[in-house]
């Protein structure tokens, strides 16, 4: 098992990268091409809506073709589109190629993350924050590299990095053995014995509320943490008097802690409990965005964010599995809708988030945000109030996993 959490790591190193090539080198390949930056926004926003498309279908194409063979073909197209982006082909090949390349991180997250979730029996949210810890290395990686080749003017040799890397890790998932997890990783989520065979899984009514609750606060936070780290140079330089350089260099401190806590928010979460790490987690974070918008002073500023960095390093990792343990037998389709609602929340929070920086400047851009974050911990109520109702009446498990419980042990 301890293999298959080290190959998931270094996937997910790998479309943490592929996540952020694209903005990283967007200055030199829209002056390349002749192009406007609203043509890159373009490009972007096609790699978005293959992510999303990716994540949505990760149940389907994990029910038709297995688990191994479906993230096999994620990193596929993962590979093939970054490789059609090496030939820097006529822009309007760019912009087609981009759906595909967003379709192979997005389905390769989300099955990924559900196999993890399914098939480790141990430290769930030590294995997932592993994962977000190398999908934040990967980010943090990315950036730099291409700063590098931007330097010594080869920067499209970052999209052959991105697509050896993606082969290798392919290659790997088609030739390494995990054991007694083969069995499990290569078959087609099981069908209930009751129902027909191929019919897909439903959620039961009791689940719903639990569900969507789980999809706005995934919406929320993403779009939260989107909005924070796209416009927090800007509002430093508007509110702390840092220089440019200075304020782009805070990203640093969030990034760079928030990896730091990735390493350990797994085991303080097996621990603890999952409800107990969310709620002390997404109430202390809150916290640190409120003394932000109160403080002024630079270096006051860059302790408050470099501690929300740290608190905030585990929340999507182990809400993912507070949500799935209390909805058994759904992994692969609960999995996908989660993250996919934290795409569509990282696309319209920072819009929100934009217009208010033009209208209304960083002090009410930063109390939207922290608006934003108090609400997940409302939905975190709402959310345990949802399992301790459903803990009092008996519920039916989910038949695709016979004998589970519908409530875990953590509230």
């Amino acid at each position: 098992m301890n293999r298959l959490v080290w190959l998931g790591c270094l996937s997910y190193m790998v479309i943490g990268m592929a996540h952020v090539v694209a903005g990283a080198v967007l200055v030199p390949l829209i002056g390349a091409y002749g192009v406007e930056y609203g043509d890159g926004g373009q490009f972007i926003m096609n790699q978005f809506l293959g992510f999303l498309f990716g994540v949505l279908a990760s149940p389907f194409m994990t029910r038709k073709l297995g688990r191994r063979s479906a993230l096999i073909l994620a990193l596929g197209c993962l590979t093939a589109a970054e490789a059609v982006y090496s030939l820097l082909p006529p822009w309007g090949g760019m912009l087609a190629v981009a759906p595909v390349a967003g379709i192979g991180f997005g389905m390769t997250e989300a099955v990924l993350g559900a196999i993890i979730i399914e098939f480790v029996t141990d430290g769930k949210a030590s294995a997932m924050a592993k994962l977000e810890t190398f999908f934040g290395v990967g980010a943090l990686v990315m950036p730099m590299l291409a700063g590098l080749l931007i330097r010594a003017d080869i920067w499209q040799m970052a999209f052959p990095f991105i697509t050896a890397l993606s082969g290798i890790t392919m290659l790997l998932w088609m030739t390494v053995s995990f054991g007694k997890a083969d069995a499990l990783i290569s078959s087609r989520p099981s069908a209930a014995p009751e129902r027909p065979v191929g019919e897909p899984a439903r959620y039961s009514p009791a689940a719903w509320p639990l569900l969507v609750a789980g999809m706005l606060y995934f919406a929320l936070y993403v779009g939260m943490e989107m909005s924070y780290t796209n416009y927090l140079p800007a509002i430093l330089l508007e509110r702390t008097g840092m220089d440019e350089a200075a304020a782009s260099a805070s990203l640093s401190v969030f990034w760079g802690l928030m990896v730091v806590g990735r390493l350990f928010a797994g085991r303080i979460a097996d621990r603890g409990g999952y409800f107990r790490y969310l709620l002390v987690s997404t109430a202390a974070g809150t916290g640190m965005l409120v003394l932000l918008a109160l403080t002024g002073h630079t270096v006051v500023s860059l302790v408050w964010v470099g501690l929300a960095g740290l608190l905030w390093s585990g929340v999507f990792a182990v809400a993912l599995l507070y949500v799935n343990e209390h909805i058994p037998g759904m992994t692969e389709r609960t999995t996908s809708l989660l993250i996919a609602s934290g795409g569509i929340g990282s696309t319209l929070l920072p819009r929100a988030a934009g217009w208010f920086m033009d209208h209304v400047g960083a002090d009410g851009t930063l109390w939207l945000i922290a608006i934003a974050a108090s609400m997940l911990i409302a939905l975190l109520g709402f959310m345990a109030a949802t399992v301790r109702a459903n803990r009092r009446r008996p519920m039916p498990g989910h038949v695709a996993e016979a004998g589970r419980p519908w409530i875990g042990p953590d509230v």
